[in-house]
């Protein structure tokens, strides 16, 4: 049976949630990373063959079939290892898991849009914009700081995944924001998040 395939880039945050997901679910050595460029004004005509949205990541599974979005691709991964792992059951504790994962994957999309914004020449942004993603990461990053004592409670699952990668992400990109100077409670669990084996063998660098 020949490997699940997966389209990869080592910038991406949306691509390092699936990557947490394969150690933490002890399935890298099932799946292949094929580094792929996916840029928007670009559309790449390899990565299109599987997924025609053109982004990443895609999961090309050993059967033929293509998961695309990093959510999905980590919840079939997550059945593939058994079960229960990182997407809980049910109950209070699936719904926290994903509620806190919408949280942190939200922040995500923001800070990219944010990010694209303030790429653009000073006379081609719009500064409505800016000023509400900015509104916007405040306020997710107080609703997170609220949560922080009970994110380090809770058992890991795929809402750490997504607020862990998300706050890594704004280091990576958003260094000016100094986010953990009014945050130090969820600043505290992030330096936890980012020892795991798991985050440490899958940091998001510019390369």
């Amino acid at each position: 049976m020949r490997p699940m395939k997966l389209h990869w880039s080592p910038k991406s945050p949306y691509v390092r949630k699936v990557m947490i997901a394969l150690h933490e679910l002890s399935l890298l050595s099932e799946v292949e990373c094929i580094r792929t460029v996916a840029v928007m004004k670009s559309p790449n005509p390899t990565l299109m063959a599987d997924n025609p949205l053109g982004k990443i990541p895609t999961l090309a599974l050993d059967d033929g079939r293509v998961i695309i979005d990093s959510f999905a691709i980590c919840d079939y991964l997550d059945e593939r290892a058994g079960g229960g792992r990182l997407f809980p059951a049910r109950g209070a504790a699936r719904i926290q898991a994903l509620a806190w994962h919408a949280l942190g994957s939200g922040l995500t999309d923001i800070l990219i849009l944010w990010r694209n914004e303030r790429e653009k020449a000073p006379a081609q942004q719009t500064p409505e914009w800016i000023s509400a993603f900015g509104l916007k990461t405040r306020a997710t990053l107080a609703r997170l700081e609220e949560n922080a004592e009970e994110l380090a409670a809770a058992p890991f699952s795929i809402g750490h995944i997504g607020v862990g990668c998300a706050l890594s992400y704004m280091d990576f990109r958003f260094e000016d924001l100094r986010w953990r100077e009014d945050h130090p409670r969820l600043a505290a669990w992030h330096v936890h998040f980012s020892a795991r084996p798991s985050a440490l063998a899958t940091e998001v660098v510019d390369a």
